[in-house]
């Protein structure tokens, strides 16, 4: 299964005992696969710095990066599709240039992705996600 892990999502799934970590682990244990992008990556460290520290930042990000189940994409079109939030969309081109299967994110600016009938990405809420990890156990 090929997911696009918003970063809000990523760092509710770090903390050993959070609700999330099966997130994680399901990525550590190559269970699902990752796609990222450049920015995505950017983003990812610069948000994990400013809320744990550059360290916890530099070695999640350096994980992700060596992770033969995480996936550098190239966006070469960008689809503008969330205009409340344009920063979110490079989830979405991610998603799309790396065929995800779901969008993880709690993050209402995507429904917006719901209603779009091409490229279709589907979004899924990170409680509804950890029930599918259940499921595909």
């Amino acid at each position: 299964m090929k997911i696009v892990l918003d970063t809000n999502i990523l760092l509710q799934s770090l903390p050993v005992n959070g609700k999330m970590r099966p997130i994680w682990n399901a990525f550590l244990n190559e269970n699902i696969e990752l796609i990222i992008s450049n920015s995505i990556m950017l983003e990812y460290e610069e948000v994990l710095a400013n809320k744990t520290s550059s360290s916890i930042a530099s070695n999640v990000v350096a994980l992700i990066s060596k992770a033969v189940n995480a996936y550098l994409v190239e966006i070469w079109y960008k689809w503008n599709a969330i205009t409340i939030d344009p920063d979110d969309n490079k989830f979405f081109d991610a998603a799309v240039s790396g065929q995800a299967d779901y969008i993880v994110t709690n993050d209402k600016h995507f429904n917006v992705i719901k209603s779009i009938d091409f490229p279709k990405i589907e979004i899924i809420k990170a409680d509804d996600f950890l029930k599918l990890l259940d499921t595909n156990k």
